[in-house]
């Protein structure tokens, strides 16, 4: 049987805020998945009403992406650490941050996430992927299931800036830079 390595892939977080991007987030983050190599500016997340209860008001997106570049199958870890790390930033039972760990390649954005649905695939330890978004003809294509906030125009300027990022890093990684 022929082997073949994953091409590697830019981890990213899409994260939900009500309380900023805390300092000690910030190390927590980079000391597990290398330095934080993008970070966009701040959306106002009024696409959906969903986290108001539990996050309250203001809460914000913003994207980070990571250096090394990973292997895909890393994801499940990443949201393993990420769903532990988020109840550290918790009031009660309440998460003031959520952190929604992917990957972007060449050709889409995965996300991880607790829920399973018909069209997602386990990954192990209860989580399951799904391709969000997928590139082609120089953009970013949604499905029926893409969340409302990846569909819109502020989301994908914002990941087409990191997909720039992560083929200048996939690049570098390629000629040994």
């Amino acid at each position: 049987m022929i082997s073949r390595e994953y091409e590697k892939v830019l981890l990213f977080m899409g994260v939900l805020s009500s309380v900023g991007f805390p300092d000690r987030l910030r190390s927590c983050l980079e000391e597990k998945f290398g330095s934080i190599v993008f970070s966009s500016s701040p959306i106002p997340f009024d696409f959906t009403s969903y986290y108001d209860e539990e996050m309250g008001e203001g809460i914000e997106r913003f994207f980070i992406a990571f250096s090394p570049l990973i292997d895909p199958d890393k994801l499940r870890d990443a949201k393993l650490f990420t769903n532990a790390l988020e109840f550290e930033y918790a009031e009660g039972d309440r998460r003031k941050v959520n952190l929604d760990p992917g990957t972007l390649s060449v050709s889409n954005i995965v996300l991880a996430t607790t829920k399973n649905r018909a069209h997602r695939i386990a990954i192990g330890s209860n989580l399951y992927a799904e391709v969000t978004l997928i590139y082609h003809h120089k953009g970013f294509e949604s499905f029926s299931w893409t969340y409302s906030d990846y569909r819109s125009p502020e989301v994908q300027d914002v990941l087409l800036e990191m997909r720039k990022k992560y083929l200048k890093l996939l690049k570098a990684g390629k000629s040994g830079q």
